[in-house]
């Protein structure tokens, strides 16, 4: 009798875990044109911007709650109205070099409440000291 307890138990807990990870199909998703923009070389002091444009896929209204970036050498501004499904959206990122040398990857988060919560999108450089180019 304990065996067949135990069993049940485990049958249970494992359609539990199955059914917990399936994704929500009905829900916005975010589709980015491009995930990433590289400039290349930029000379320090240079501030350099990006729009991604984005598109709801989904099934239901998009609402980005926060847009955070990894420091305060970028800064995002993003749609705070929902999104239905099938519009289009921009998040415009600026970055700015001061003070930055060598290769940068600035991340950008985005936080909704889509399919997949939690984005990325990234503005790549390589910073020049000044008067090298």
């Amino acid at each position: 009798m304990k065996k067949l307890v135990t069993l049940l138990v485990a049958a249970w807990f494992s359609v539990f875990l199955v059914h917990a990870q399936e994704k929500n199909t009905d829900g916005p998703v975010i589709s980015f044109e491009a995930s990433s923009k590289d400039f290349g070389d930029i000379t320090q002091g240079d501030k350099v911007e990006h729009v991604f444009k984005f598109e709801n896929t989904g099934k239901s209204p998009l609402i980005i709650s926060n847009v955070a970036a990894t420091c305060g050498c970028t800064v995002p501004s993003w749609p705070k109205d929902p999104i239905a499904p099938g519009e289009k959206g921009e998040i415009k990122v600026t970055f700015n070099s001061t003070g930055k040398m060598g290769k940068q990857n600035s991340v950008v988060r985005i936080y909704s409440n889509a399919t997949e919560p939690i984005e990325k999108v990234s503005m790549i450089s390589n910073v020049l000291p000044k008067g090298s180019r």
